[in-house]
């Protein structure tokens, strides 16, 4: 896995744009990390943010309702990490809970079982510090197979090790008055909130780009929503729809507002 690592990690500073980040800059990152009974591999993602090269950074670990012994391993960062803990309520409430905490002017996310790489935060914070019109800037992602995931499960996941595109919270950076302008992150679904949000902020015109540079990886393991959520496949097709019908008042005539993301 170090290996792998290691050869992404150099594939990103080598491709995408070139980037001289002046050593002056006084922009503060948040970093929202999200966890759930993650305790297995929080340690990892919290690590691969600590080591970013950008500083200064903010990183909030909000605590939804583990069982588990993730606050054995959030202690262990002592004050390198702010943590909020809550009660269950899902990935898009934690979030939304660690902006309303976070102090930066600008904001990334991280799921806690995912990876970011080396570098990623310089290239992006780069961007809009060049361009003033740019809101947001995403990049590209690789899956990888957890190295504790059942070989039987493993055989029956088709995974593509190509690097994609990743419109999605982890590969993202964006301004906090942009991400303030689209809204929250809708809480009313279990799954498909990382598509309602990008959907939302292109339906309102936000100014992103994509670099070609790979900033994580996505891990597979046997707890990815993706794979155990399937049953609210009807959650991700009313986001399409309402997306639809939003584009449709447009083309009617209406205009287009932010919306509270929150399930109200």
């Amino acid at each position: 896995m170090a290996m792998a690592m290691a050869a992404v990690t150099g594939e990103m500073m080598a491709k995408g744009r070139s980037v001289n980040v002046p050593q002056s800059a006084v922009e503060v990152v948040s970093v929202v990390i999200p966890v759930y009974n993650t305790e297995r591999y929080l340690g990892e993602a919290i690590d691969s943010v600590l080591k970013q090269g950008h500083k200064p950074l903010e990183v909030v670990v909000v605590n939804d309702g583990s069982t588990d012994n993730t606050m054995d391993v959030i202690s262990r960062y002592g004050s390198r990490i702010r943590c909020i803990s809550q009660d269950n309520q899902g990935t898009a409430a934690a979030r939304n809970s660690g902006v309303r905490a976070a102090r930066g002017e600008y904001l990334a996310f991280l799921d806690a079982d995912d990876i970011w790489l080396d570098g990623k935060l310089e290239c992006q914070v780069a961007v809009l510090r060049a361009d003033p019109d740019i809101e947001a800037v995403y990049g590209h992602a690789r899956q990888f197979f957890s190295p504790d995931l059942d070989p039987a499960l493993r055989d029956r996941i088709p995974l593509d090790n190509a690097v994609v595109a990743a419109r999605l919270p982890a590969a993202m950076l964006i301004r906090r008055a942009a991400f303030d302008r689209v809204g929250w992150f809708e809480t009313s679904c279990q799954v498909g909130h990382d598509m309602s949000w990008p959907l939302r902020a292109d339906d309102l015109g936000l100014r992103s780009v994509m670099l070609d540079n790979v900033v994580f990886l996505r891990r597979v393991h046997g707890r990815n929503k993706g794979l155990t959520k399937r049953y609210f496949a009807s959650h991700r097709m009313r986001i399409i729809k309402e997306a639809f019908d939003r584009r449709r008042r447009t083309v009617n005539g209406g205009e287009i507002e932010s919306e509270p993301g929150e399930g109200a």
